[in-house]
């Protein structure tokens, strides 16, 4: 079957940005243009088809990454001209911290993206986030500073900022006619003309001469983007020192492999809120943002030997694919959200997962409008579909033809900072809770679900306040589970700083008849991260926060008890040594043993290894953990004496003080644990005038005082 959409005319991009930014709007206005939704829904209304779940339209902020698929006729084609349709898979992804790691499996499977900024506040701490994760996937982007009808609005000013905080090769590609009241077109700076949004919603573009006032700073301007676009090329430089007029078309091709390489990123501008500029990014995104097949080869790994596999974004390529996010839905299942690299897939046959090695059955595939479903016979490479009723995927598991394996690099994922406890309110709910935990946990892995041994609770641990708070409602809402929920806990971890050489222990047990004998040696010692590149040996396993060194020679320890030794390791690990926090960071190696040919067993072994690591993790200076969370505090400059003052009793440290507009900004590093009810605080001590921003960065040490003070609570 020939695909219906030659593949150089698929564009797969994300919207990005800190909360509030504008991205659901910007998405919103996308639909309309394209003429897929014919009135357009406002974030502030509870009516948008990307924030589609009930808690997205009451909170008015975006939870779960959309997924949408329109089709956009370049503005300066000619309507009628359906050849020069280009298809859009757009997602729409949250901003708010808690909710980041939609953004970051997104930004994984994406080919490009745009950011999206406030045009008052410019870079936020969440666009800093977001930015390391597209540098990370190494995502091309372009950039729309929004909102320039805002009171207090500047493009000079939120342009600096990502020059200034997030890269110096930010480029104007346009400028704003007007701010604030009297926004209302923007300058093309490469084709030196003005453009106005016209009839209803802005829906059509008009092309006029550059105002005269706005004349001066256009050629500025003009003179500094090419530049910028011809210094990497010398053929191209030459001609511009000469004083040639380079022609449009060939700056344009210039650009896109530019963009593509991540040495440029257009700047452009606008409002979506008051229709000003959209139709002109989507332009840009034909133009600069890459096409499947303008990407490398994706690098996998062979399961079995090992070796590194590529493979081309071409039909004719064995299928392989990515899952990025799983979804519960209430009609038809589990949906299971994948990106095809290459090759093609048909609903029907099989889907061979070589993560786990299982085959399913691939009954139906599914195009996604947001949670509209359209059914489609065949993927192909390129594409983003969702599979439906898939049993065994997972996020990060690759889907491929069985006969010519590969496994993708997985997405990694951060830790939960934050847990609580939850009980159920009556015993109907006792057994949906389980069934509805493990399903979100599926769908979300920062959301993780634990039970206490000894008291049998059960814990839920997430990135925040809001996501455990959006977890408990979407249990009560789609799975009809009522609970009862403890206060949030600082998810606290444990290490060791020293090293403990030659700990041994042996378990020997005789109960007349077989008995039991396992007899380990091993050292511990704080985890070292790998160089890049790095190779991991053969004798190593090798986990984000644990590492197992088989050091066994000549046999002493028989080579099937050895993974029983890892397991009872491991599992000492999750009970902690100091406080009873999960371990991490720790490396250790089984240096010695021996085995009894009748009484040895992987049980015996498997205890000895954790009697071995808890009696070595004491003598290894073990410490507890804290996360420390950066937090961007903006506030009325009266209020500085009490904010900055609040900040240090919470044991934070001060990195810098800048302003946006009228208003002061404090960015700090304070421990989580200080951190429960700081809004409510802020705004009580700034007249409510004040707000903040915090997200996860780092594990430190507790001091002393306030790790006797979590010992005696845990007791």
């Amino acid at each position: 079957m020939q695909r219906d959409y030659p593949l150089e005319k698929v564009r797969n991009f994300g919207i990005i940005a800190h909360i509030d930014a504008g991205k659901t709007t910007t998405s919103e206005r996308i639909l309309f243009y394209t003429g897929e939704i014919h009135k357009i829904g406002e974030v502030h209304e509870g009516e948008t088809t990307t924030d589609w779940m009930e808690q997205e339209r009451e909170r008015g902020i975006t939870i779960t990454a959309a997924a949408i698929t329109c089709f956009w006729n370049p503005s300066y084609m000619p309507a009628k001209d359906v050849s020069k349709k280009v298809r859009f898979n757009v997602i729409d992804t949250p901003g708010h911290i808690d909710f980041t790691v939609e953004v970051k499996r997104s930004l994984r499977v994406l080919d490009g993206a745009v950011v999206v900024f406030d045009g008052v506040a410019g870079v936020e701490p969440q666009s800093e986030t977001n930015w390391r994760y597209a540098d990370e996937s190494n995502v091309p982007r372009l950039c729309f500073i929004n909102k320039m009808d805002r009171m207090g609005a500047s493009f000079e000013r939120s342009y600096a900022s990502i020059l200034e905080r997030l890269n110096k090769k930010a480029v104007r590609f346009q400028i704003p006619i007007g701010t604030e009241g009297d926004h209302n077109g923007v300058i093309d700076l490469l084709k030196m003309k003005a453009y106005y949004f016209e009839g209803e919603k802005g829906i059509n573009v008009v092309e006029k001469e550059i105002p005269e006032n706005l004349l001066a700073d256009a050629k500025k301007y003009h003179a500094e983007l090419i530049e910028k676009a011809v210094e990497h090329n010398d053929e191209l430089m030459q001609q511009y020192l000469d004083g040639k007029e380079i022609p449009i078309d060939v700056i344009k091709a210039e650009v896109r492999k530019l963009v593509i390489d991540n040495k440029i990123f257009p700047v452009f501008t606008g409002s979506a809120l008051k229709n000003v500029g959209v139709q002109l990014v989507l332009d840009a995104v034909v133009d600069y943002l890459p096409a499947p097949t303008d990407l490398k080869a994706v690098k996998g790994i062979h399961p079995d030997t090992g070796e590194e596999i590529f493979r081309k974004p071409s039909d004719a390529e064995p299928f392989t694919a990515l899952a990025f996010k799983l979804q519960n839905d209430p009609f038809v299942g589990q949906l299971t959200f994948f990106r095809v690299y290459s090759g093609t897939i048909e609903a029907g046959t099989y889907l061979y997962n070589s993560t786990t090695g299982k085959k399913e059955r691939l009954g139906r595939i599914v195009r996604l409008q947001a949670d509209k479903r359209e059914e489609v016979k065949i993927v192909y490479a390129g594409e983003i579909a969702a599979a439906v009723g898939l049993k065994d995927a997972r996020t990060s598991h690759t889907f491929c033809d069985e006969n010519n394996p590969i496994i993708l690099e997985k997405i990694k994922f951060m830790e939960p900072v934050v847990s609580l406890r939850i009980e159920p309110k009556t015993k109907a709910d006792q057994e949906k809770m389980g069934m509805a935990l493990k399903k979100l946990g599926d769908e979300d892995p920062t959301f993780r679900i634990s039970s206490n041994s000894e008291t049998g609770e059960t814990i839920i641990s997430g990135m925040g306040e809001l996501h455990l708070d959006i977890m408990v409602d979407r249990m009560k809402r789609e799975f009809g589970v009522e609970a009862n929920v403890g206060k949030p806990q600082v998810a606290y971890r444990e290490t060791i700083m020293g090293t403990a050489t030659d700990v041994e222990h042996k378990y020997v047990k005789q109960s007349g008849g077989k008995g039991q004998y396992g007899h380990v040696v091993i050292t511990l010692k704080p985890m070292e991260k790998l160089v890049e590149g790095e190779k991991i040996p053969k004798n190593v396993s090798r986990y984000d926060d644990f590492e197992f060194i088989n050091s066994i020679k000549g046999g002493v320890i028989p080579q099937e008890f050895i993974p029983a030794v890892e397991k009872g390791v491991h599992e000492a690990m999750d009970r902690g040594i100091v406080a009873g926090f999960r371990m991490v960071n720790v490396s250790c190696e089984l240096t010695f043993g021996s085995y009894h040919d009748v009484d040895s067993s992987e049980i015996a072994y498997k205890i000895a290894g954790s009697q071995a690591f808890q009696e070595g993790a004491k003598r290894a200076k073990p410490v507890i953990l804290e996360p420390i969370m950066k937090i961007e505090v903006l506030f009325p400059d009266k209020f500085m004496g009490d904010v900055t003052g609040s900040i240090s009793s919470k044991r934070g440290t001060i990195l810098e003080m800048t302003e946006r507009g009228q208003a002061k900004v404090l960015h700090a590093m304070v421990p989580l644990s200080e951190m429960f009810g700081y809004t409510t605080q802020l705004r009580s001590m700034t007249s409510g005038q004040g707000s903040s921003t915090m997200e996860f960065d780092h594990y430190e040490v507790v001091p002393k005082n306030v790790e006797a003070t979590i010992i005696e609570a845990r007791k």
